[in-house]
């Protein structure tokens, strides 16, 4: 594999479409929609910041470390957030699924588990990965427990990691999810998604 190329992947509750400047007046609408830039444990770009943070996601693209996806809800249409292949390894090929935000308004429905199936389903069973990684603040419970969630497996802590957006050092919980495991993970989110309506 030499890079991974912008891609439409549709599943049962989202399609994911690649990042556009044009996606930038909804993104702003599916961030005030429970004000997730005030929550201190992740970053979700400001209303302000909305268009600076499409120029850095797809900068990164064009360098090849990052493909940026918008998340599209496919009962209404509405944009509702943003995903990424990030710290893409071609070479092994390896990517970490991150850089994740979703409106409030739609957790707990079956989006979050709907686009990890589109991602990991497309990172192992297209590009071939062995492996596929998820990073997140040490005190981001809710993420924590959500990629725990998945069937990823916890590989360790790395300790005053980075800082966080008011520069705080940050201690980043590191889990993977490998080839042979995929199996039994796919199943498991088809039956959390089953659970919902369609």
């Amino acid at each position: 594999m030499t890079s991974i190329e912008p891609i439409t992947l549709t599943g049962k509750f989202v399609t994911l479409e690649p990042l556009r400047p044009d996606h930038h007046d909804d993104l702003v609408e599916a961030a005030k929609d429970g004000e997730l830039w005030k929550l201190w444990y992740t970053s979700v770009p400001t209303p302000e910041g909305m268009a600076a943070e499409i120029e850095r996601r797809l900068g990164l693209q064009t360098q090849g470390s990052m493909v940026p996806f918008a998340t599209r809800l496919n009962s209404t249409g509405k944009v509702i957030g943003m995903t990424t292949y990030m710290n893409i390894d071609a070479a092994t090929p390896r990517v970490e699924i991150g850089s994740t935000w979703n409106a409030a308004s739609v957790h707990g429905t079956g989006t979050n588990p709907d686009s990890k199936l589109l991602l990991l389903q497309y990172a192992f069973e297209t590009l071939g990965c062995p492996a596929v990684e998820f990073r997140t603040h040490w005190l981001n419970h809710q993420s924590r427990d959500a990629i725990a969630r998945l069937g990823a497996k916890q590989d360790g802590v790395l300790r005053n990691h980075s800082r966080t957006k008011d520069g705080v050092l940050r201690d980043t919980v590191v889990f993977s999810i490998l080839e042979h495991e995929w199996p039994a993970v796919r199943n498991g989110l088809e039956f959390r998604l089953a659970r919902y309506g369609a």
